[in-house]
């Protein structure tokens, strides 16, 4: 079993690179190799009796994408994309790397004939507009925002894709992912976890909404294990839409704050300030909260029990 990771150099393809190799195992069989790329080579990972690779991968360009997606491969995460705000920034960069390359990575799966599962993680930013509240499995993509329109379109190749042969797939919607470790991003959302992060480690945040605010989240722990269920679920159980949500729960900033004050004490949240910002206000506040991922959970996905929770992964799994 050779397993390619595209966005490997990010937070989730390292968790997900070591969370395999701590495995070992994919579908019964043994994990021979792990690939890692991204647009800068990732990170070197031990990988013991495991092959890690890694190496550069520029997703826009097809020669690149055929140096990395070869015959041999039998998994495919795409995880490789940039951020909200960064694409609602930048369109031409957006639609370069969310769509087309993510088209050029599935055109070179096609052209090898091999039919990879490929596990292609979308967003909940795909939701928004006018639709009803709740959003289940069924409900109309609608997104407010270049990024969740080039996820939207994602999805659409990821169905047309399978559906014709070329690949077997599946796509998940992320909710937001949080407490995510490292520095602040180009996501709108990015401030989800660094009023949590940097408090944590003793630094000062901005909230730029207020703690009413409600929101869709899952710890990067729960993530990791979903995406594994997800290069393991059986194409006949999947049906004809091969995307959805991937499970989550839903708080508002003032609950995340009091989970983080109940395990790690009150002076944490005294780091926080509270400074409105309406370009991030504009974007957040355009996606959909109250979700409910049916589809999933029935295929044995799962969320976290409670916010307490992600705190708690942070602190053991994250925290310098």
């Amino acid at each position: 079993m050779n397993v390619l990771i595209i966005g490997g150099g990010g937070f989730v393809g390292q968790k997900l690179a070591r969370a395999l190799i701590e495995r070992g195992e994919l579908n019964g069989k043994s994990i021979n190799s792990i690939n890692l790329v991204d647009v800068m080579e990732p990170g070197a990972i031990d990988g013991g009796s495991i092959a890690v690779n890694t190496s550069i991968c520029d997703i826009t360009d097809t020669a690149s994408v055929a140096e990395a997606v070869t015959a041999d491969i039998d998994v495919i995460y795409l995880l490789a994309a940039i951020v909200s705000a960064h694409a609602e920034e930048d369109f031409d960069a957006g639609w370069s790397i969310n769509m087309m390359g993510t088209l050029n990575v599935l055109d070179r799966a096609r052209e090898l004939g091999t039919k990879p599962r490929v596990v292609f993680t979308s967003s909940i930013a795909v939701y928004g507009g006018e639709v009803p509240d709740p959003i289940i499995d069924h409900t109309f993509l609608n997104p407010q925002t270049s990024y969740g329109a080039q996820k939207a379109v994602g999805e659409l190749l990821i169905n047309d894709y399978s559906r014709k042969g070329f690949i077997d797939g599946v796509g998940f919607r992320l909710p937001t992912i949080s407490v995510r470790p490292g520095k602040p991003n180009r996501a709108a959302s990015s401030f989800m976890s660094s009023i949590l992060r940097e408090p944590l480690n003793g630094q000062e945040a901005v909230c730029p909404v207020d703690a009413d605010f409600p929101h869709y989240y899952l710890s990067p722990r729960k993530c990791i294990e979903n995406l594994i269920k997800g290069a393991e679920l059986k194409a006949e159980d999947l049906g004809q839409n091969r995307c959805m949500m991937m499970p989550g729960r839903m708080w508002t900033i003032g609950q995340l704050i009091d989970a983080m004050n109940a395990v790690a004490g009150p002076e944490p949240a005294k780091l926080i300030k509270w400074e409105a910002q309406p370009e991030i206000q504009k974007i957040v506040k355009g996606w959909r909260f109250d979700l409910r991922p049916e589809k999933a959970l029935k295929l044995g996905l799962t969320a976290d029990e409670s916010f307490e929770d992600n705190v708690r992964y942070y602190i053991e799994d994250d925290r310098p």
